[in-house]
């Protein structure tokens, strides 16, 4: 056997790899071939076609299914961890790989579940920027614009603090921002600025499609002090309402989220004890209730309906402030810090953490190792055992070998009988030849007969 070669344990199928030996396979005579069981006859060759081409398919889906190597792929044999006691810190290490792909299956879905359910908005300090610059009117200018004095306002801020990678626009916390200036100065038509960036006289409004930016500025014709409004609509996720005076004071809330204000009514009434004791339904209203719901009794299924009437939209931020065109002030700028709310940081770890496929390939790789490696130990396993037997009983073992190998050839060819038997004469003298000769003319008998009729057009019932 050639150095290296993969040797069989003792007992498995060995047989010669390649063709088999001689041509066509041998039939035990006085046997027809009617008689050979059908699934040990060679297939024809349009079926040994389809047969190579379900192997290759085989092979292919083998291929693609080499990753999806199952666990149990992993563990030892019980008798090689006999043979190498150290093996067993291995077998301790997938336990606890196990273990662990357990506990962070059981995360993924408990993340998974978490952010499905609406998590607590956080106070943050929004730093706002309100600050001008003039410039003076040039007589020596060649375009129209330096020749005529201006003012430019600028309105930018920024989340102190932000501890998220992705900084957010300045706009992004806003639905709309008015700048009214002077009526004085400006007039009574004119007076009313919404814009973006660029001209005094453009819109901003949030849109779908609005493009985010990091701040807002204003440039107008002027050579003295504005005084100028800023009112500035904040974008509450998930929308906020400000609230009836008189259901702001029953309830102590002045501008609150839809479910809040619903859940603050129903304390209301548990402490307050409204509900009908005979009918949970519906609720018996006080004098408060009465005057801001208009009867003496209500479902409380109606209350969000009849809310709608009593929410109003929450208040702008109003800024008062004076644009300076003091030329030994070029620029002067002034801070004011704003309560808003933004989404937990930790949601968007949680995402991430879910959308995180930068450690699966090397996980990947090194399963695939794993596997090789295993594969290879039972190899070797095999390749030892070989020895051994070999090893004990030389004679006895190599006689196994050659049996085993006869009935591998057997298997390869489609023989039936022993063919060494058959090429001596007193394999024929044996009590069953009679038989089987009398047996095998009577089929081709009939087979002769059959052929006949057919020809004749003969059928005979």
């Amino acid at each position: 056997m050639p150095s290296g070669a993969r040797m069989p344990h003792q007992g498995a199928p060995m047989g010669p790899p390649g063709p088999p030996y001689g041509g066509s396979p041998a039939v035990r005579p006085g046997l027809p071939s009617t008689v050979m069981e059908p699934s040990r006859k060679r297939p024809a060759p349009s079926q040994q076609v389809q047969q190579q081409q379900q192997q290759q398919q085989a092979v292919q889906g083998r291929a693609r299914n080499a990753k999806r190597r199952k666990m149990a792929d992993k563990i030892l044999p019980q008798r090689i961890r006999e043979l190498v006691p150290e093996s067993q810190a291995y077998m301790d290490l997938l336990a606890f790989e196990r273990k662990l792909d357990q506990t962070i299956m059981r995360k993924r879905v408990d993340i998974q579940e978490a952010l499905k359910r609406p998590m607590k908005q956080q106070k943050r300090k929004l730093r706002l920027y309100i600050s001008n610059t003039f410039n003076p009117a040039r007589p020596d200018a060649d375009d129209s614009d330096g020749s005529i004095a201006s003012w430019e306002l600028r309105v930018e801020g920024k989340l102190l603090d932000d501890p998220g990678k992705q900084k957010k626009k300045f706009s992004s916390f806003f639905k709309s921002l008015v700048i009214e200036l002077d009526k004085d100065l400006y007039g009574p038509d004119n007076h009313l600025v919404e814009s973006l960036c660029g001209g005094s006289l453009f819109q901003w409004h949030r849109t779908p499609t609005t493009q985010e930016t990091d701040g807002f500025q204003v440039k107008r014709p002027g050579d003295v002090s504005v005084r100028c409004t800023l009112l500035l609509m904040l974008d509450y996720q998930p929308p906020q309402f400000k609230l009836d005076p008189r259901l702001a004071r029953l309830l102590g809330i002045h501008t609150q989220t839809r479910s809040c204000i619903i859940q603050a009514l129903w304390q209301y009434v548990k402490t307050n004890k409204l509900q009908d004791s005979h009918d949970k339904e519906y609720i018996n209203c006080d004098k408060y209730f009465q005057q801001i719901f208009d009867g003496p009794r209500l479902k409380f299924s109606e209350i969000p309906q009849r809310l709608t009437n009593l929410l109003l939209p929450p208040d702008p931020i109003v800024i008062n402030h004076v644009i300076s065109v003091d030329p030994n002030d070029q620029k002067k700028t002034a801070c004011y810090d704003i309560d808003v709310e933004v989404e937990d940081p930790l949601k968007g770890q949680m995402s991430s953490f879910l959308l995180s496929t930068a450690n699966q390939q090397e996980i990947a790789s090194l399963d695939n190792k794993i596997h090789e490696t295993i594969e290879s130990i039972n190899q070797l396993k095999i390749q030892r055992d070989f020895m051994l037997s070999f090893s004990r009983d030389p004679k006895g073992y190599i006689q196994d070998w050659l049996k085993s190998q006869s009935r591998d050839l057997k298997l390869m060819t489609d023989v039936v009988g022993n063919p060494e038997e058959e090429r001596r004469a007193a394999f024929y003298h044996e009590p069953w030849s009679q038989e089987a000769v009398s047996r095998y003319f009577y089929c081709k008998i009939q087979q002769r007969r059959q052929e006949l009729e057919q020809a004749l057009a003969v059928r005979n019932t």
